[in-house]
């Protein structure tokens, strides 16, 4: 195996969008840097519930009246 192939692998601190920190490991940066999220899972509509506010907003009823059937009527054809 060839020397010095492999990245740096050391501790970093992330802090999350409401402040709160926490110690990993990673090959980003160097030996004590800090990642500021300006998203993770306290902010991301995926992590709060973000389907409820698509279907609240009525784009996933949009969508399917668009197409809702889109494909299958050309199958239903050829039966």
């Amino acid at each position: 195996m060839k020397a010095d192939t492999h990245p740096d692998y050391h501790d970093i601190k992330v802090v999350m969008t409401d402040g709160t920190e926490y110690t990993t490991r990673s090959t980003y940066g160097k030996e004590g840097d800090v990642i500021k999220l300006d998203v993770d899972p306290l902010t991301h509509p995926a992590w709060q519930g973000g389907t409820g506010k698509v279907i609240e907003k009525g784009q996933l009823s949009k969508f399917e009246k668009r197409f809702g059937n889109f494909g299958l009527a050309d199958s239903e054809d050829k039966k």
